[in-house]
């Protein structure tokens, strides 16, 4: 969910770029996710602000725990999080987890939040790369988009050879997925 949050705050500040990188690195025991986006960006103020699960910028709704639960996960597990963002270039948002802590949550199904996103958003460029330890897989819509030609990234066809295609990159490098 953390993954869906945060792409969709890019969304949200009209991020047309949105890149997405996971590091696992089994012999220095940890789990990186980093987000970043050339949207609208936050002022220092508002980066200050962003943790607090009861500030928001949303006027539909009082608060705002996408970034705060990020956040306090990471430190539950001992892990880091940061939050760097410039008006007018985007943000950059990251959270380093301890990888074997028991209370670090799975990853979930990630195939299926990068793909969700990706054909809800077809104009935008999305990147998502994975690295587990030294092996490395790296997903580019912008390729994809080139491969397909005049085939949209958001036709069901197209999302379930992307799955597959992504789930079996994943596997070969050994990333362990939870569906």
């Amino acid at each position: 969910m953390h993954i869906m949050d945060i792409f969709q705050n890019a969304i949200s500040a009209q991020a047309d770029i949105i890149s997405l990188d996971i590091v696992e690195d089994t012999r220095s025991n940890f789990l990186r996710l980093e987000f970043t986006d050339n949207g609208r960006g936050m002022s220092a103020d508002i980066v200050k602000k962003v943790t607090d699960p009861f500030f928001t910028t949303r006027k539909t709704r009082k608060v705002g725990l996408g970034l705060s639960l990020l956040k306090q996960n990471a430190e539950r597990t001992g892990g880091t999080f940061s939050l760097e963002s410039q008006v007018g270039l985007g943000t950059r948002v990251t959270a380093r987890f301890v990888l074997d802590h028991l209370d670090r949550p799975v990853l979930g199904d990630v195939p299926g939040a990068v793909l969700l996103t990706v054909t809800a958003n077809p104009d935008i460029s999305f990147t998502y790369s994975h690295t587990k330890d030294t092996k490395k897989y790296k997903f580019s819509t912008s390729e994809v988009k080139e491969a397909l030609g005049d085939v949209p990234v958001n036709d069901p066809i197209v999302y379930h050879y992307l799955r597959e295609l992504i789930t079996e990159n994943l596997n070969e490098i050994g990333v362990a997925l939870v569906s």
